[in-house]
């Protein structure tokens, strides 16, 4: 091959470069470019993700995003944040629980409090013995 025919991809005598296209898993992670922006990376990491960058429009886009989100907050540090005068009124007339109440009950409450399902705490009675047995059985196996 000459170096005519090699030379005929464009004016400059090079093909034209296009730019790469990434795989989902080869762009930076959300965390990492909190860290790039932060400036928390370490140079071999740092170096990494900016040749990344460099090649890749969609991660470029995120740091500047993540740097505009960065600056908007240490903005907003700046300015004087209160809480409302009536916050801790409003605080302090939240119920509190029945401290009292038997064991049972106060599962169920802390349970649906939690947003567990209050009916998938069930306790054997007298008519359930076989199957607590069988139960028992099994975790005697694995614990073993």
């Amino acid at each position: 091959m000459s170096g005519q025919e090699r030379d005929s991809g464009n004016a400059a005598g090079r093909a034209p470069q296009r730019r790469p296209r990434f795989a989902p898993t080869e762009h930076l992670a959300s965390e990492a470019i909190a860290a790039y922006v932060d400036g928390e990376l370490r140079m071999n990491p740092y170096l990494r993700a900016a040749e990344h960058l460099a090649r890749c429009p969609e991660c470029a886009a995120e740091v500047e995003a993540q740097q505009q989100a960065r600056i908007a907050l240490r903005q907003a540090a700046q300015m004087q944040i209160s809480a409302p005068h009536d916050l801790h009124d409003t605080l302090s007339r939240i119920p509190l629980a029945d401290l009292t109440g038997n064991g049972v009950d106060d599962m169920s409450r802390g349970a649906s409090f939690l947003g567990l399902r209050t009916d998938s705490f069930r306790f054997p009675s007298s008519a359930d013995r076989d199957l607590s047995s069988d139960s028992k059985r099994w975790t005697g196996w694995w614990r073993k």
